[in-house]
């Protein structure tokens, strides 16, 4: 079962992989290359073709801008499959954007460090990995620097996100909080492309959508300048899953410029963005009475009281120390470990805001358990880590490699509880992981 497994989800990948040489997550609803889908596909490629791994992440950092900010869509093809495009972007309004590649003047979380790191674990050539490593990790590296330059007002070593985008849970219920403050602000004519794919109702609402592409409105009028959207924009959140992916890939660059001798100066910049990075997060984003990492409004000065799947990442980071990450994983136990669920629902299943078909309101998704499962497994709670790598497995050998899954174990009967796009990539990609991975 589990070569027919590897040997489903590689057909995955090489179907989805492009002539340019970059994966789209899956055909029709996502025709572009996304960041982090890049990063969580290079994993998988790794495994079985380095060549594809390599040009995956290549072709992202390509259209890296001069400022060392990486966008969240290249768009390398034309379609018109998906909104909004390039033309809504309109990413050449920035004078740091790149002449030859059109892209989104937004980012996703920073995961390139550590899918380098992974690389060079899983490439069995380590000469050959650690070239590729020492022509592509100055750029990482900037990527983090202008994060940390240009994304963190109060020196605090969190950085924000000005949309939901940007955070790569695009619909969590924690965002209402935010909309609500959103007064006034115009209705956008616009014309849908997900929901000809997708059933409406396991996405975004059109009124949610007038939201995302206001904010998007508000960086073009300023030309994507992040002075101006620090004081304009009315979404700033300092999120946990974002600042957890940020330190975990601190610490891969870290390794791996040890590993390669030298660049003394920005192993200690790395070290020293960590060392406040993991102080604040535990000052800042714990709630001791959710037992849980929260994320923070920084516009409104308020933390916002809400558990997901992305308060358990700061545990695949390092953040908490083996007390709290204890404290933590008892609390994912008691929410979201119930017998009747799946783990890890993406939302609190008892929250009266969780939906459990409708995109990150509640269903599974693979990459945070790819997350969860790794961040179990260092500090030491392996059966734990084993049922979320079951589990992810059993949602896909019962529905099919889907963008996310029901989290309610009875509607997987029928091999009906798969949802969004089908044979996606980084479903695909850390299965394969996920199976190379010894429990």
């Amino acid at each position: 079962m589990i070569d027919n497994l590897l040997d489903s989800a590689k057909q995955v990948l090489n179907n989805n992989f492009q002539p340019k040489g970059f994966s789209i997550p899956c055909e029709g609803l996502y025709p572009f290359q996304w960041n982090w889908d890049s990063g969580f596909i290079a994993i998988g490629l790794c495994h079985y073709d380095f060549e594809k791994a390599k040009s995956e992440v290549k072709t992202l950092l390509d259209a890296q801008w001069s400022n060392g900010f990486i966008p969240h869509i290249v768009f390398h093809n034309e379609s018109d499959s998906y909104f909004p495009g390039a033309e809504f972007h309109k990413s050449e309004l920035s004078p740091y954007a790149p002449k030859d590649n059109k892209t989104t003047g937004l980012t996703q979380p920073p995961v390139l460090g550590f899918v380098l790191e992974e690389m060079y674990h899983i490439h069995k050539n380590k000469d050959e990995v650690l070239a590729f490593v020492k022509n592509h990790i100055d750029q990482v590296f900037n990527c983090h620097k202008h994060l940390y330059e240009h994304r963190d007002p109060k020196n605090e070593g969190l950085v924000y996100i000005y949309h939901n985008w940007e955070s790569g849970t695009d619909n969590s219920p924690m965002w209402d909080e935010i909309w609500e403050t959103m007064t006034d602000i115009p209705t956008y004519e616009f014309e849908r492309r997900d929901t000809s794919h997708v059933d409406a109702s396991q996405r975004p609402s059109n009124q949610e959508y007038n939201y995302y592409l206001h904010l998007i409105e508000i960086a073009k009028a300023h030309n994507y300048e992040d002075a101006k959207i620090t004081e304009l924009s009315p979404f700033l959140i300092q999120d946990p899953l974002f600042n957890a992916m940020l330190i975990k890939s601190n610490q891969a660059l870290i390794n791996l410029y040890e590993i390669i001798g030298g660049e003394t100066e920005k192993i200690n910049t790395l070290k020293a963005w960590n060392m406040l990075s993991k102080k604040s997060f535990n000052d800042k984003l714990y709630d001791k009475e959710l037992k849980a990492y929260i994320h923070y409004d920084l516009r409104n000065d308020k933390p916002l009281k809400y558990v997901s799947s992305s308060s358990f990442s700061p545990l695949f980071a390092g953040v908490p120390d083996v007390d709290r990450a204890k404290e933590i994983i008892d609390n994912l136990m008691t929410v979201f470990g119930k017998e009747e669920f799946y783990l890890c629902a993406s939302f609190d299943p008892d929250s009266d805001k969780f939906n459990p078909k409708k995109y990150w309101r509640g269903p599974v998704w693979v990459n945070l358990n790819w997350i969860v499962y790794n961040g179990l497994k260092s500090y030491g709670y392996n059966e734990l880590a084993t049922r979320v790598k079951n589990e992810t497995i059993e949602l896909i050998t019962k529905n099919g490699f889907y963008e996310y899954f029901d989290p309610r174990k009875e509607v997987h009967k029928d091999g009906n509880g798969g949802y969004g796009g089908s044979n996606f990539s980084w479903s695909a990609a850390l299965l394969i992981d996920l199976l190379k991975k010894e429990n």
